[in-house]
């Protein structure tokens, strides 16, 4: 089980003309809204990266209206643990939990997925918040990383796993955001 006072959340390359072209790109980046809400809601740390941003351009302006406090972190290889400056934010957070979201599910995401379950984070993928720009690559990405000992997660279920009880702290946002 989540617990709150133990994860984190990473938005990975949700930026540019790319996070238009993912596949259901509407669906992802209104989910990817809700669950950066719920994250909020709850006090989770929130680190966000972005590839190549002088050439992919910047988060896109849905996130980047709620995350005005989370400098995003540029890296350039696909992996995002290679960053030292993403590096240092996940040592910051002071938290062994993540759960990751983003694009594309089977580049960035499975990398980056995989490199922080090898540095012994625990990782859950928000799977209704992940795409490629072909659906199967998707898939493939779930379903690999799944094999790998990374759990698997929806909006969803992660948020009230996170929120636990409905009387506690968030319960009202959280549930407005999944009605």
């Amino acid at each position: 089980m989540l617990d709150r006072e133990n994860t984190g959340l990473i938005v990975v390359d949700v930026q540019g003309k790319l996070a238009r072209l993912v596949h259901d790109s509407d669906v992802l980046i209104a989910n990817t809204v809700k669950l950066v809400k719920g994250a909020q809601a709850l006090g989770l740390p929130i680190v966000l990266v972005e590839q190549n941003p002088e050439r992919l351009g910047s988060t896109v302006d849905e996130l980047q209206a709620l995350l005005t406090g989370n400098p995003a972190i540029p890296k350039f290889t696909f992996d995002a643990c290679k960053a030292p400056a993403f590096l240092e934010a996940i040592k910051h957070a002071n938290v062994t939990t993540w759960l990751i979201c983003g694009i594309e599910a089977h580049i960035c995401v499975y990398q980056t997925a995989q490199h922080l379950h090898q540095l012994g984070c625990t990782v859950e993928l928000v799977q209704d918040c992940v795409s490629s720009r072909a659906p199967e690559n998707t898939c493939l990405a779930i379903s690999k990383l799944s094999s790998k000992g990374i759990g698997i997660t929806g909006l969803e279920m992660c948020l009230y796993e996170l929120v636990e009880d409905c009387r506690a702290d968030g319960f009202k946002t959280v549930l407005g955001l999944v009605k």
